[in-house]
């Protein structure tokens, strides 16, 4: 109850207005075996979705977010799929695959990942950071897709 509470606490001050702080410090092991840091992120407006294969919420919205990120990709947009670190990486790996997931998907073997960008727990959690590198909106749960494509719409015009 109380890591719910937490949560919902975390929610509350990134959701309100000037809510916008810096997205932690992270490094993102690819499936390729690359890595990206959180970074590299600047100059884009960058979804960051922590999922689960075992989720069911995660695997219904995953279409939507393959569909937000063709949308978006040409303009300034990225999405990293961040698997959490009790998925088995040949689950993460065979679902990408077969799913032809278009953008980047990382498995967070030690949950280091989802512990730095506020102890993430609950699947699906999004994190939209703009092009400055700042956390400007977190949902919990499959995210309002008209909602978050307006988001994504007001941060590409922005200058970086």
């Amino acid at each position: 109850m109380l890591a719910a509470l937490l949560a919902l606490a975390s929610l509350a001050a990134l959701s309100g207005c000037g809510g916008a702080q810096a997205a932690p410090e992270s490094t993102f092991v690819l499936l390729d075996g690359s890595t990206q840091k959180t970074a590299d992120m600047k100059g884009k407006v960058t979804l960051v979705n922590f999922w689960a294969t075992s989720c069911v919420t995660c695997v219904a919205e995953m279409p939507k977010i393959i569909s937000t990120y063709d949308k978006f990709k040409a303009r300034g947009y990225d999405t990293i799929a961040v698997a959490m670190s009790y998925d088995p990486p040949s689950y993460v790996v065979n679902y990408a695959e077969t799913r032809k997931l278009p953008f980047k998907v990382a498995i967070d073997n030690t949950g280091a990942v989802a512990k730095a960008w506020g102890d993430v727990q609950l699947t699906p959690t999004t994190f939209i950071v703009d092009k400055r590198g700042r956390i400007v909106k977190r949902y919990v749960g499959e995210p309002d897709f008209a909602d978050l494509d307006r988001v994504i719409e007001r941060l590409l015009e922005q200058k970086t």
